[in-house]
């Protein structure tokens, strides 16, 4: 049965990706000198200023502003109102609530610094286990970044969007049925060499001949004209890209942001353990596609309960692989912290093309896998 699903990426300039950005970049400057430390720092931006603002508890002495301008710089605002030394940085960063700081702060028992509910999901779509059309997304999105700032393509600027339709046959990845690509340009570029080169240099590098046919509709800067972009052009907000950072839509999502968070804040840190669990089932060959929800009570460090769904492809019952997660994986906040080495300053790796899906990080190894096939009957 034919059917189509699209997922969306955005580059490291898009105004809430600067913001994003910016939060990991602090927390990961935190975490440098005190691994205890208690942040949920969220960033905005508009026009010519950037806010800085959250809670943070902790002895580490950061200045946060410059490591603000340093991100700015790097992600490639050098000029117009928001560059990295002309615009406003406002700070209003305070200490966590001792409310919930009585939840988390217990050592093993370490509760959960909020309720809600995370999802994971791993799939054989990618060598990945990443669902293709967001993978496909992501890698546009890096690779405008790179020919932008490699000089391949010099009169690119740092905001853009991407986007990738693929057709389906059943569960099988056929073809990509539409492109789209929004990208910032310097206001001397012609549109028909914008088109030309990022179809040479960006599409055809990125998506794999088999997949692009006749058929294919490509949609590049398709208002014609996109020089005003970053936080000049838009506002941005840290945690509004959610669907960006982990499935492109594929699977559910318990609305909890990631960026700015320490990992005693279940919303990052076990939606990194879910992803871990799913990965190495489907690597396990427990399953071909695998979606788990962990809920949490704030202050409560064990979860309230854990739902798993493989759609159809477990080689046992959902139920009986939930149990199976429950009894192998250990999912007390502290024990995942532990686990993945989330008091590391590991998070500005994740801020910018998806939080999943990256080598190097502890929660896409695959090192449960063998173990795990002793469930399989």
């Amino acid at each position: 049965m034919k059917k189509f699903f699209t997922s969306e990426s955005v580059t490291e300039g898009h105004p809430d990706k600067v913001c994003d950005e910016i939060s990991d970049a602090i927390l990961d400057e935190i975490l440098k000198s005190d691994k205890n430390a208690r942040c949920a720092i969220e960033c905005c931006a508009a026009y010519d200023r950037l806010l800085i603002m959250g809670e943070v508890t902790t002895t580490a002495k950061v200045d946060v502003e410059k490591v603000a301008r340093n991100v700015i710089e790097n992600i490639g605002y050098t000029e117009g109102s928001f560059a990295y030394d002309k615009c406003r940085i406002d700070v209003a960063l305070h200490r966590q609530s001792p409310d919930i700081a009585l939840g988390v702060d217990g050592g093993n028992e370490t509760g959960a610094g909020d309720q809600g509910m995370m999802f994971g999901y791993a799939c054989r779509e990618t060598e990945e286990l990443m669902p293709l059309p967001l993978s496909l997304s992501h890698k546009l999105a890096k690779r405008l970044a790179d020919v932008r700032k490699s000089g391949l393509l010099p009169y690119l600027r740092p905001d853009g969007k991407t986007q990738v339709t693929v057709e389906y046959d059943g569960k099988r990845a056929v073809r990509v049925e539409a492109v789209v690509i929004s990208t910032q340009h310097a206001e001397n570029a012609s549109q028909e060499k914008l088109k030309e080169d990022i179809k040479r240099e960006v599409i055809n590098k990125v998506i794999p001949a088999e997949f692009l046919d006749d058929k294919t509709k490509y949609f590049i800067n398709p208002t014609g004209r996109f020089i005003i972009g970053g936080p000049e052009g838009d506002s941005g907000l840290t945690g509004r890209k959610i669907i960006v950072d982990t499935y492109g839509g594929r699977c559910a999502h318990g609305g909890g942001a990631f960026s700015g968070k320490d990992a005693t804040k279940v919303d990052r840190s076990a939606a990194y353990m879910a992803r871990y669990i799913c990965k190495n089932l489907v690597a396990a060959g427990l399953c071909d596609e695998a979606e788990i929800q962990i809920a949490y009570a704030i202050g409560v460090a064990k979860p309230v309960s854990v739902f798993v769904d493989t759609f159809g492809t477990g080689k046992i019952p959902d139920g009986e692989i939930a149990d199976i997660v429950v009894n192998e994986f250990d999912l007390r906040p502290a024990a995942i912290i532990k686990a993945l080495g989330l008091t590391a300053p590991v998070f500005s790796a994740t801020s910018a093309y998806g939080h999943f899906g990256k080598s190097g990080l502890a929660w896409e190894k695959c090192d449960r896998a063998e173990s795990l096939k002793k469930h399989l009957k």
